[in-house]
């Protein structure tokens, strides 16, 4: 059962400029797909890509409603980095990261900065992670911050770094945001897939951050907006990874639909065989399947929050398990892809692309064996009284 809150900070907001924005990725999907290839080669979007997205409002997606953001529900956040994966990958990644990391960070920290940063409904783009955590230092007004990070991905396009530090007198693991330029950036991004989200490394030596520039990384309470920010960062993660899964498996799907169709009628086609038409159909129904569960999770989340409630130890186990299932039936549909097309997807294009970040994809910590393990303790019942730190299954007095 979910556990009731004492404070509520309103109902889930379900964004009314959802199906315009929608249309306006629709009308901007053929330039992102003809950016994808430059991407690449500069190792983060194109100016012409990033303005595109700008000016469509896509940014703005996760950003609170009473701060000029959609404040868009889970269900509409996921449909959004679908599209926008399924156009380029690198893109739906990048924007997934950017749009994330600044909505929490308006939602979350003091109401000083976020007075600063979001001023008459404009906003910083934000990004940086929060998974390796530095060390902080309390001082007067703020914390020093030191330490290195890795895979910031979509700094090239943010004016901020938003990242993780345990505070050295309290244990507490706060988030930190302060301007691009105060840390040391290190482009070293040279990786097999997902080249073209500048996932780069960055460094601080004794920073100071003021602390209405922090938050609690594990907090579910929120300063701006509404039901949406009381799942914390975590859950916040796992809407937008399984965004992006489905939107690459779709993408592949549809490229060996329309590759199948070219080959189909020449001697000895593959694709005319039986066999093909069994596993593609195996592969639509993988993809279809992984959808309707992360759908209908985030479906009873959905309620959850709108009922004034925070999600139950169960609930965010499923949320990561449909993660998990959404991001390895779309490697399982990459592979099936890769299969039948053949030489086609040796060459330079679209399918090697979408192939090679749909593998990066698969690194990322919130789909990794970690993580389904300790999903699996929890629903067959082998973790007593436990609870999701993060990413990581925590059992009650257990040192987290």
């Amino acid at each position: 059962m979910s556990q009731t809150i004492t404070e509520t900070t309103g109902q889930l907001h379900v964004s009314s400029e959802h199906s315009e924005l929608l249309e306006r990725i629709e009308e901007i999907t053929p330039l992102l797909m003809s950016q994808a290839a430059h991407n690449e080669e500069l190792g983060h979007l194109t100016e012409t890509a990033a303005q595109a997205l700008h000016d469509a409002g896509i940014f703005r997606l996760g950003i609170p409603k009473d701060l000029g953001g959609y404040e868009a529900s889970p269900r509409q956040v996921i449909e959004v980095i679908e599209k926008l994966s399924y156009a380029d990958a690198s893109t739906g990644w990048a924007v997934m990261a950017l749009q994330m990391i600044t909505g929490t960070t308006a939602a979350y920290q003091g109401a000083e900065a976020t007075d600063a940063l979001f001023a008459d409904g404009g906003y910083h783009l934000m990004a940086g992670q929060g998974t390796r955590l530095g060390t902080a230092t309390k001082v007067d007004g703020g914390y020093l911050l030191s330490g290195s990070w890795s895979f910031a991905s979509g700094l090239p396009l943010a004016s901020h770094i938003h990242t993780a530090a345990l505070v050295e007198e309290t244990g507490e693991a706060l988030i930190f945001t302060f301007p691009k330029e105060q840390a040391q950036i290190v482009d070293n991004w040279d990786v097999m897939g997902l080249k073209a989200t500048g996932s780069i490394d960055y460094s601080t030596k004794d920073l100071f951050v003021p602390q209405a520039y922090t938050y609690n990384v594990a907090t579910k309470e929120s300063v701006h907006g509404g039901a949406l920010y009381r799942m914390g960062l975590a859950n916040m993660s796992g809407i937008n990874h399984a965004g992006w899964a489905l939107g690459v498996g779709r993408r592949m799907l549809d490229e060996m639909k329309m590759l199948a169709q070219k080959k189909s009628g020449a001697p000895g086609a593959s694709v005319d065989t039986d066999q093909f038409a069994a596993e593609y159909a195996k592969a639509e129904a993988t993809l279809r399947s992984a959808r309707a569960f992360v759908m209908d999770v985030w479906s009873d989340n959905e309620a959850t929050l709108d009922a004034g409630e925070i999600l139950s130890a169960e609930q965010e186990t499923l949320t990561r398990l449909a993660l998990n299932n959404a991001t390895w039936s779309a490697h399982e549909v990459c592979m099936s892809v890769y299969k039948w097309a053949a030489t086609a997807a040796l060459r330079e294009g679209d399918l090697q692309r979408f192939f090679r970040d749909m593998h990066a994809g698969t690194q990322h910590m919130t789909s990794g064996p970690v993580v389904l393990q300790a999903c699996g303790r929890m629903l067959s019942g082998l973790a007593k009284n436990a609870e999701w730190v993060f990413f990581s299954l925590v059992e009650n007095g257990a040192q987290k």
